[in-house]
């Protein structure tokens, strides 16, 4: 299977910005994206949240527009203008009809250069994310997985929340807010990407234009990896009708030469309808409605997490299933088929998602930012097809060991306890 050459390009301007693109004649939609490498990783615990603030703040009114002119410009071209915070970055991004993109641009531009930080509209923000906060609390699986990376990376930024807690927004002050944004909102830090029908030209020109006179901040930004914590973690909630659990372990991080080897194992493990886990705690013994594993890589540690809901009584039983799976995936090679089926399933999902513009952009940003280069679709099929059978049970190995570890129990737990021993794998 041969794929058509990724015709990406890509410069750095001299105040340290990098601008990427990638054209695709066929399609009618550009997508831009102005991505800070900063996140709530970045954050001095006292200011946790700050990051996805700020991502907030910008759209409350910048020196040009208001926040009704913001969400109108875009909407008004059948647009769509989009901000997420996460650990490691924080990404603005739109996608429009190709004739709108230096509309688009201008939006965003102003949105990362030139937001006011208008004390009224920050005391207003602050109670709009304290709902946030609350809504996700609400949340029992948003909640179960939040309590989970705490215990997991205790006492370290990654641990964190992204949006914070509600005693450090409601502590945040403008003149906090506004040093933040100066030091992180900063050439060196950015990367400005965009995918779809566009000429590399044109959009360098549109960057210079708007972040040529930017300087740097000379912040320079270093912490040490992680340390994952195996703890056990109980935490009734009294009104929740199910059961929540997360059961993880430690993974590799995202440049990891293995990183595709893990990710077949994920797959093969609870990536699908078809995953090992599905098939025997959903389909086999009518356990859980929702049972999933997910892979979590950061620029220098990893962690792969399982999710289930269940009822009380069951849990035990779902826990002792997942362990058995461990096990098994460290006795044992997978079958021939299994692995076919989960390289077909990784394979498939990539080339759909490279089909769509924001993927691309997206995909082009994170490349950068974690490997400083990019990979054709050849290049990632051919590190697929060849990971081994042998591979996966030595990465099963390495991580499925009953003192690594990671339970976080939530619910109405009505005295439930889970000992280490339970955890034999």
């Amino acid at each position: 299977m041969r794929n058509e050459p990724r015709n990406i390009e890509k410069e750095t301007l001299s105040n340290g910005l990098v601008v990427i693109s990638e054209p695709m004649a066929h399609v009618r939609s550009v997508s831009v994206g102005v991505w800070v490498r900063t996140g709530s990783r970045r954050e001095p615990s006292e200011l946790n949240g700050i990051s996805h603030f700020i991502e907030h703040m910008v759209f409350k009114g910048t020196a040009h527009h208001s926040a009704e002119e913001i969400a109108r410009s875009v909407d008004s071209i059948g647009g769509m203008l989009d901000a997420f915070t996460a650990k490691e970055m924080i990404c603005f991004n739109a996608k429009v009809l190709d004739e709108h993109l230096p509309i688009a641009f201008d939006v965003l531009s102003d949105l990362v250069l030139h937001p006011r930080f208008d004390e009224e509209d920050i005391i207003k923000e602050k109670s709009v994310v304290l709902e946030e906060i609350k809504m996700d609390e609400d949340n029992p699986d948003y909640l179960v997985h939040e309590i989970f990376t705490q215990n997991f990376w205790r006492n370290h930024p990654l641990g964190k929340p992204i949006l914070g807690t509600s005693k450090t927004v409601s502590s945040f002050a403008r003149a906090q807010v506004a040093e933040c944004f100066r030091r992180w909102f900063a050439p060196e830090n950015m990367i400005i990407a965009a995918s779809g029908h566009l000429e590399h030209q044109q959009l360098r020109d549109l960057v210079a234009r708007e972040f040529g006179q930017m300087k740097p901040s000379g912040d320079h930004y270093a912490d040490s990896a992680p340390v994952p914590q195996a703890r056990i973690t109980t935490k009734s909630k009294g009104e929740l009708e199910q059961v929540h659990l997360c059961i993880g372990v430690p993974s590799y991080p995202m440049v990891h030469e293995r990183r595709y080897a893990i990710a077949v194992l994920n797959n093969i493990l609870g990536g699908g309808m078809s995953s090992r886990l599905f098939q025997n705690i959903r389909e086999r013994q009518g356990l859980a409605y929702a049972v999933f594993s997910e892979l979590s890589p950061y620029r220098d540690t990893g962690m792969l997490s399982i999710y289930a809901g269940t009822a009380l009584e069951r849990a035990g039983q779902v826990v002792r299933s997942v362990t058995g799976e461990f096990a098994s995936l460290k006795e044992q090679l997978v079958s021939d088929e299994e692995l076919r089926r989960a390289k077909d399933h990784l394979k498939g999902s990539l080339m759909l998602s490279l089909e769509s513009t924001s993927s691309r952009m997206s995909n082009l940003a994170r490349q950068e930012m974690y490997f400083g280069k990019f990979f054709t679709l050849d290049e990632i099929i051919a590190s697929i097809e060849q990971v081994t059978r042998e591979e996966v049970r030595e990465i099963a190995r390495e991580f499925f060991h009953p003192e690594h570890i990671s339970v976080t129990v939530l619910g109405n737990l009505n005295g439930f306890q889970l000992t280490r021993e339970q955890l034999a794998c």
